[in-house]
């Protein structure tokens, strides 16, 4: 039985009808029929283009490369004449095409989904300005919005400015929470009488940011059965999925991957990726993989507004990935992945240290994080970590993101997130041993305080 596949129109916001077509930019592909004379856009001639040539030279250090033998022209990569003028030129506003197909290919290589039309790829300047567009062209005033909570501040940042409302689904140790996720859907209608059932759910599955938690695929098949029972998207912000550091063979698939099998249907998930942890986070270039009407939805806004995801960084990108194919990016994301989890040995280490007894912590199998909680009152009551943080921490000269930065709606939370990913041991040595005597103190003053009866 061929796979169903979900109508996205109906999810769509009513302002993303609102956007028009630029006049210029919706031209844009006529210029490649054979023989069309372009007289449209007014972009710069390339002759004033101060730049001859760009040459990047790449680390010898991409599994199954050669190593240096004193001629290393093959790690250098030049962009010049034709190639450097349409680098620095104006692009098409879903991304380079052969960089958008590179793309479309890959994603077919590691999720198993072939090119079926029911999936486009789009490029954005990182996946962060493909998520915001994406709400943009998806939320009305009205709609209700579950994230998965602790969840990256940064959503939250643009969430705040829309107009639906945010429900908290719970994660654990080992990501989002489906038995909760059914618990707010069972009992919406009771909870919120009258209200429309929420339309969408984000969630970061891999090395989630601040937890650090992966989400296993058994429940990520329990989420996508209650995406099709409760009819929502799920919006899948997968960062972290290539620095995947855990054991061998048991990285969950995808929910772009899963959704085909689980309930036999297509369009439902709406993928987010970055090159920020694995090529150069300053290039700002991320993708993603929607239903083609949502995908040109978002293009839609971008066209009005930053016109395109930078071209040189795409095709700098793009004349990389060329080059090492699929599988020789997915050897460099290994040894990405590879140097943070040696990284997070050396914190953990360092962290049990100074910190056992007084916090506690989940082992990442992905990702940068560690989200530590506070352990301030040994008979188990939760301490708020922004005071501990913002306050005792900074005056002894250490930084850490308190939890209530990640949270939804707001609220105390005991909670705290440190990135390893640029700390050295001696520098994570110091600041654990700092954390200790913030920890040691607020302890003692909270052993010394009368009980509250």
């Amino acid at each position: 039985m061929s796979p169903t596949t979900v109508d996205i129109v109906p999810f769509l916001s009513e302002k993303s009808r609102l956007w028009k077509s630029c006049g210029i930019r919706g031209l844009f592909p006529l210029e490649d029929i054979p023989g069309m004379i372009s007289l449209l856009a007014g972009a710069p001639n390339p002759s004033t283009f101060p730049f001859e040539s760009i040459t990047m030279k790449l680390k010898p250090t991409l599994a199954g490369m050669p190593a240096p033998t004193g001629d290393d022209d093959h790690f250098n990569v030049t962009l010049e004449c034709d190639e450097l003028d349409e680098a620095l030129q104006y692009g098409m506003t879903a991304g380079v095409t052969r960089f958008v197909e590179w793309l479309e290919a890959f994603q077919t290589h590691v999720h198993k989904r072939g090119p079926d039309g029911t999936w486009s790829v789009t490029v954005g300047a990182g996946s962060q300005d493909l998520m915001y567009k994406a709400c943009e062209a998806l939320i009305d005033v009205g709609d209700y919005v579950l994230v998965e909570t602790p969840v990256y501040a940064g959503t939250l940042g643009f969430l705040a400015a829309l107009p639906g409302s945010l429900v908290e689904v719970n994660g654990d140790s080992q990501g989002l929470n489906p038995a909760h996720l059914e618990s707010i859907l069972a009992n919406w209608e009771m909870a919120h009488p009258g209200k429309p059932f929420p339309k969408l759910l984000y969630t970061i599955p891999s090395g989630s940011n601040p937890t650090g938690a992966s989400i296993p695929e058994e429940r990520k098949i329990e989420v996508l059965k209650l995406a099709t029972k409760y009819n929502f998207l799920v919006l899948e912000d997968d960062a972290y999925a290539f620095l995947y550091y855990g054991p061998e063979g048991q990285q969950a698939r995808s929910y772009f991957a899963l959704e085909p099998e689980v309930n036999g249907e297509l369009g439902r998930v709406v993928r987010f990726d970055s090159f920020s942890k694995v090529l150069s986070s300053g290039m700002r270039l991320g993708y993603m993989t929607a239903p083609p009407r949502l995908a040109a939805a978002v293009n839609m806004i971008t066209s009005n507004t930053n016109l395109q995801p930078p071209t040189l960084t795409q095709i700098m990108a793009y004349t990389v990935l060329a080059q090492w194919g699929p599988d020789g990016f997915l050897a460099h994301c290994a040894e990405v992945a590879a140097v943070y989890r040696a990284r997070r040995d050396t914190f953990e280490r360092v962290a049990r240290k100074h910190l056992t007894g007084l916090a506690e912590w989940t082992t990442p199998v992905a990702g940068m994080f560690l989200y530590i909680k506070l352990l301030v009152h040994p008979d188990g009551r939760e301490a708020d970590s922004a005071e501990l943080v913002s306050g005792r921490a900074v005056a002894k000269g250490v930084l850490a993101v308190p939890g209530t930065a990640f949270m939804p709606l707001g609220g105390k939370t005991p909670f705290v997130r440190v990135s390893f990913s640029l700390i050295e041991e001696d520098r994570a040595e110091e600041a654990c041993r700092r954390l200790r005597e913030v920890l040691l103190e607020a302890r003692a003053e909270a052993e010394a305080a009368p009980r509250e009866t």
